[in-house]
């Protein structure tokens, strides 16, 4: 359902359009859109948005899913404020946002997701087991890594739990970018997309 800000009803909203603060990962546009497509989002999912940063996956979700139910977990207040003011931006309705630290704060959560997105958190593993005994039979659990002891981490996790259907993706994104007088191609940071899937 397009909002003022974003009018289109596919994803992809350009990285400016979002509220940020220094030094709180934004994902970056094409980043999320492979995010979104390996969470493979139904028009009423459920999904947790685990470290939830500037609130762009949440805000992006509950735009596509209107009838959905977006949870996003954020440990900070300051940047739990930003997910608010983002969702405010884009006119989201569906977004909850619980401030608390993962894996904890997951028991007091209501809905059972039908997807999770982990995008952060300081005990992977662990977050990702708790998540995973909440998630519905057939759901999904998509996580990124910035670096090999999470990608790690996330690997050894999905094979612990028995996930099904294993995919790891690695961005290549080079954007056109202005500097000075010339135009150069610049690489946005490399990121590892892991999913995988609840059969039971």
């Amino acid at each position: 359902m397009p909002s003022p800000l974003w009018n289109s009803v596919s994803p992809g909203i350009p990285d400016h359009l979002f509220e940020e603060l220094p030094g709180i990962p934004l994902s970056k546009r094409e980043i999320r859109l492979l995010i979104l497509s390996h969470l493979r989002l139904q028009p009423q999912s459920v999904l947790w948005d685990i470290g939830a940063g500037t609130g762009t996956i949440s805000v992006e979700a509950g735009l596509l899913c209107p009838q959905g139910r977006i949870i996003a977990v954020e440990r900070d207040e300051e940047v739990a404020s930003l997910i608010r003011r983002n969702c405010d931006r884009f006119q989201v309705k569906n977004v909850e946002i619980i401030e608390g630290i993962a894996p904890d704060c997951l028991e007091q959560l209501q809905a059972a997701p039908d997807c999770v997105c982990i995008e952060g958190g300081r005990s992977l593993k662990v977050i990702l087991q708790a998540a995973w005994q909440r998630l519905q039979p057939g759901g999904r659990i998509v996580a990124t890594a910035i670096n090999f002891e999470n990608l790690y981490a996330i690997s050894e996790g999905l094979a612990t739990l028995q996930a099904r259907n294993i995919e790891v993706v690695q961005s290549a994104v080079n954007r056109l970018e202005t500097r000075g007088n010339h135009q150069v191609f610049a690489a946005v940071d490399p990121t590892f997309v892991l999913s995988g899937e609840k059969v039971i």
